[in-house]
């Protein structure tokens, strides 16, 4: 049991800084009219879009396929199937965003390809949220022995502290359009896209309830 009066408060701070990664995604499309050629193409299609991300070297910190499907198509008036439609999906992660707007280009200049993002985002592990943390707790501590202080106290223990979490804020961009770039020829070069980097703000909150010493305010006479 807590004996003596206590203070409850909320620390709060938020930082805006850079993001470290940029995330999108490429989906490649192929339709043929029976299966084992709609398998090839994909297969074909997706080598292509995996080749030219790696030749990106170290700009490319991940690459990872996600959906992949492959379906049959028919006719509206029966169940006759007329061709198969296959697509996969692959995430990119690129650390170097001098290069981002070219590769996302290149990729959407392949034929019947889709290019989405980029989604900014910080590592998991940055040390900003342990910053944004540290701040938090720091407000907290001073809000506390602000309250103390008006009442003619002192923080003298804490009681407990809570952490309610982290928040980021993230925000998407599109590149192209839900049909994709225009196929591959349709370009005569890849034009330059310069993609600026969206700030990334952190914002942490804390709990904390202390206990302080007797308030001496309270027992001085009113005017």
């Amino acid at each position: 049991m807590v004996e003596g009066p206590v203070v409850a408060v909320r620390g709060e701070a938020f930082r805006e800084v850079p993001p470290e990664l940029a995330r999108f995604a490429v989906t490649v499309n192929v339709r043929e009219r029976d299966r084992p050629t709609t398998l090839t193409r994909l297969a074909e299609r997706a080598e292509a879009v995996r080749g030219l991300i790696d030749s990106y070297g170290p700009a490319i910190e991940r690459r990872e396929t996600g959906q992949l499907g492959v379906y049959p198509q028919t006719k509206r008036s029966g169940e006759r199937v007329i061709g198969y439609h296959g697509s996969v999906t692959t995430t990119v992660t690129v650390t170097d965003f001098s290069v981002l707007g070219e590769l996302m280009l290149r990729l959407g200049e392949e034929d019947q390809t889709q290019v989405a993002g980029p989604w900014w985002a910080l590592r998991p592990e940055s040390p900003v949220y342990r910053e944004v943390r540290r701040a938090a707790i720091g407000e907290a501590v001073d809000r506390a022995r602000e309250y103390a202080d008006a009442l003619g106290a002192r923080v003298t223990a804490l009681v407990q502290l809570a952490d309610p979490g982290v928040e980021q804020h993230r925000s998407m961009m599109m590149v192209g359009s839900a049909q994709g770039f225009r196929s591959k020829g349709a370009m005569d070069s890849v034009p330059d896209l310069d993609l600026d980097p969206q700030v990334q703000t952190i914002q942490a909150a804390i709990e904390a309830r202390f206990t302080i010493s007797e308030p001496t305010v309270l027992a001085e006479p009113r005017d």
